[in-house]
C-alpha cells in the first residue's frame, strides 16, 4: 500500500512569499527554504519584516487569492490520486492553505498553523510537530503505508530520505548536484510517470 508525500510550494504552486515579495515590492521575501534550512529562523525573520512594514495577515492572503497552479499542476494531481493516496505535506500554514487547495478540488494536506494577534499581524507560528514531514511519513510507515516523496527544497529532503523512493522536482542546481541519488524532474508528465513507476 502506498500513498505520495508530495510539497506544495514549488511543485503545485508557485511560492507564496516570492509572490507576496513581488507585489509588495520587498526583496528580501523572496527568500525560502531553498535558501534557509532552517524553517523556524526563516519565519521569524519574515514575521519581523511583515510587521516592520505594517503588513497584517490580510495582506499576505490578498496576494495568495491571486496564485494560481503551476501550470499542468492540476491535471498532473488529479491523475496521481486517481491512481494512489496523494498527501500534501507543507510547512505553510492553513490561513494560506485553504484558497490554494480549493483550486485543486480539495485534496489532503497537512500543514500548520499562524497565531494571529489582536491588530491582524502574524504573531507566531504553531507548528504540528517537529520535522514535520519526517514525522508524517514515519508516522503512514507505522500504520503499514510505503512512501513516496517528491519535493523541491531543504525541507523536503528528510521526508524523500526516509520514503521508498524519492524525486527533486523543479528544484536548485545545488540541490540537485548536493543530492544527485534523487531523481531530478522539471516537467510534470515525466515526474507522473516516475512516481507510477516507483508504486
Amino acid at each position: 500500500m502506498n500513498v505520495v508525500c508530495l510539497d506544495m510550494e514549488g511543485v503545485l504552486f508557485p511560492e507564496i512569499w516570492i509572490a507576496f515579495s513581488e507585489e509588495s515590492g520587498i526583496p528580501e521575501l523572496r527568500r525560502t527554504t531553498r535558501d534557509e534550512p532552517d524553517y523556524d529562523k526563516l519565519m521569524k525573520w519574515r514575521m519581523g519584516i511583515l510587521r516592520e512594514h505594517g503588513l497584517k495577515l490580510k495582506d499576505v492572503q490578498n496576494t495568495i487569492a491571486k496564485i494560481r497552479p503551476l501550470p499542468g499542476a492540476k491535471e498532473f494531481l488529479d491523475e496521481l490520486r486517481r491512481t494512489t493516496q496523494v498527501i500534501i505535506l507543507s510547512d505553510t500554514f492553513s490561513q494560506f492553505a485553504q484558497p490554494l487547495m480549493e483550486q485543486l478540488d480539495w485534496p489532503t494536506i497537512f500543514c500548520n498553523e499562524l497565531v494571529i494577534d489582536d491588530e491582524g499581524y502574524i504573531a507566531d507560528i504553531k507548528m504540528r510537530c517537529d520535522h514535520s514531514k519526517l514525522t508524517t511519513v514515519r508516522g503512514l510507515q507505522s500504520i503499514g503505508y510505503d512512501t513516496i516523496a517528491a519535493g523541491d527544497s531543504y525541507n523536503d529532503l528528510e521526508m524523500i530520505e526516509a520514503s521508498k523512493a524519492g524525486f527533486l522536482f523543479r528544484t536548485t542546481d545545488k540541490i540537485k548536484a548536493d543530492y544527485p541519488q534523487f531523481p531530478a524532474f522539471e516537467e510534470f508528465d515525466e515526474f507522473l510517470a516516475a512516481i507510477k513507476a516507483a508504486l
